[in-house]
């Protein structure tokens, strides 16, 4: 027995029928705060917190007016003894002319308003970041005709095509005493990396950065990328990556618990470092440091019947974390692998594995909730019709490079939905809810227990591009009328079928 609710959401506007140009085109979720960010045709950006289920008009929703072509959510958190990290909407886009690039930032009150407000921002004194109190924070890189922003804790990459460039920047949250009452966070620019190939697609988890190139992806030691100040007389203990003792050296941070990046130490500028400029680390793409490496995508085996035929590329389009340690990844060609850093020792070295998963279509979009459980739920689609959603269980030890060469990590289908509108974008905001967006809907569904099949109609889908979706299924059954899968049966509405 499966009990299954969906419902279209209908989104507060100014008027009963919004115009062409405020069309959602895609959206974001974070499931901290339940907030949601959704795009608009016109480039500008609409801030929904904590929005609930059904969906009503929210007063406390914030307009963030056009231009802003990327953004992203960070969380905030000093320690990893603090269970509520802050949550940070970040939104970014060009600047006079695309010469620059504008980030604004958006705080949400822990004061229980449940609301976002513009964000005072400190940057450190660095060359080409400034902050202008009428627009926001202004990066000296030119934004050309695309820009890419992806946050985590306490980070956030930002890839500027036009330029070439991946930043990586840090930002805390500055104390109650400094900011004369207002909300004010600081930024600090602490890394970046001169690309000499073209990037995708960037996923970042507390430890690692993964840039998505051609052929397989390049993952960067986050940690050595922010190294920061010498630090004397300084005992550091309780990091995640096991590190206790005095540090009489360098010490970089990319974890829930600590920032410490040219000055950040545990939220707080330790007094008792020695004071150094702030500067960013500057690396290159192809650098063959050991803070970086190469893993490439598993070839596939082609008969070719004439030498001559091109080698074609598969690029890594979408990089979904599932743990700090692990991510998913879609390629150009609608396949899925994952990727484990497999490393455990403290250092920049690092050692991945990656691995081409099973599967019965060709993927075009996909969306996971991050979870620290083994299994864990992904969802995918074909970009026209239908969603599925898939568990992962990691049959692969992380801490076991052994185990991790034997074992393969298993697969099920556990529900499929289907929808009268063509799919623009999903997000999930539970391991058994989902977002839809259609072509100008919002659609929610979620489940309880297990099934196969739903199927969401405002209007008649044919059996057969349902069946389509399950050709290599050896359960299902062709029938005009039904269609049988492991044991579950989904019959079609009565009109005319």
């Amino acid at each position: 027995m499966v009990l299954v609710q969906a419902s279209k959401i209908n989104l507060p506007t100014s008027s009963s029928s919004p115009p062409p140009s405020k069309t959602p085109t895609s959206f974001l979720f974070e499931p901290h705060s339940f907030s949601l960010a959704l795009f608009h045709s016109d480039y500008s950006l609409s801030l929904f917190p904590s929005i609930s289920f059904p969906f009503s008009s929210h007063h406390k929703s914030i307009t963030i007016p056009a231009p802003s072509s990327s953004s992203t959510f960070l969380l905030l958190q000093k320690s990893q003894q603090n269970p509520n990290p802050r949550v940070l909407f970040i939104a970014g886009g060009p600047y006079k002319g695309g010469s620059k690039i504008l980030l604004r930032f958006f705080l949400y009150r822990d004061d229980g308003s449940k609301a976002f407000e513009k964000a005072k921002v400190v940057v450190s004194k660095q060359k080409g970041i400034e902050f202008d109190d009428k627009v926001g924070v202004l990066i000296d890189v030119s934004h050309g005709l695309k820009v890419m922003m992806v946050g985590s804790v306490n980070f956030f990459a930002l890839y500027s095509v036009s330029s070439s460039k991946v930043l990586i920047f840090g930002v805390k949250l500055v104390d109650d005493d400094e900011s004369d009452g207002g909300v004010m966070v600081k930024l600090m620019k602490c890394a970046v990396i001169d690309c000499t190939k073209p990037v995708f697609s960037i996923g970042v988890s507390f430890e690692y950065l993964v840039l998505g190139e051609e052929n397989g992806v390049r993952v960067w030691n986050l940690r050595e990328l922010v190294k920061g100040k010498r630090v004397r007389r300084v005992k550091i203990s309780g990091l995640s990556n096991g590190v206790t003792g005095d540090s009489d050296g360098f010490v970089g941070g990319s974890t829930a618990s600590e920032i410490i990046c040219n000055g950040y130490s545990n939220g707080k500028t330790d007094k008792k470092c020695v004071s150094v400029k702030q500067r960013s680390g500057k690396y290159r793409q192809e650098s063959g440091e050991e803070v970086e490496c190469f893993v490439a995508f598993e070839q596939k085996e082609v008969n070719l019947k004439s030498i001559n035929v091109p080698f074609m590329s598969r690029k890594a389009i979408s990089i979904q974390p599932l743990s700090s340690k692990k991510f998913l990844i879609l390629d150009s060609e609608g396949d899925l692998s994952i990727l484990n850093v497999l490393n455990t020792a403290v250092g920049p070295n690092i050692s991945c594995q990656m691995r081409q998963l099973p599967h019965f279509m060709k993927v075009q979009k996909l969306a996971v909730l991050p979870d620290s459980s083994r299994r864990q739920t992904v969802w995918i689609s074909d970009g026209y019709h239908s969603v599925h959603m898939l568990d992962i269980s990691s049959a692969v030890n992380e801490n076991d490079k052994r185990e991790s060469e034997d074992k393969l990590t298993e697969i099920s289908v556990n529900q499929a939905i289907f929808l009268s509108e063509k799919i623009q974008d999903m997000i999930p905001t539970a391991s058994n809810s989902i977002l839809i967006l259609g072509l100008g809907n919002l659609l929610v569904s979620s489940f309880r227990g297990r099934s196969m099949f739903q199927v969401l109609l405002d209007d008649y889908i044919p059996l057969s591009l349902i069946l389509d979706q399950y050709v290599s299924w050896p359960s299902c059954i062709r029938s005009a009328k039904a269609c049988e899968v492991r044991g579950l049966q989904l019959s079609h509405a009565s009109n005319g079928a």
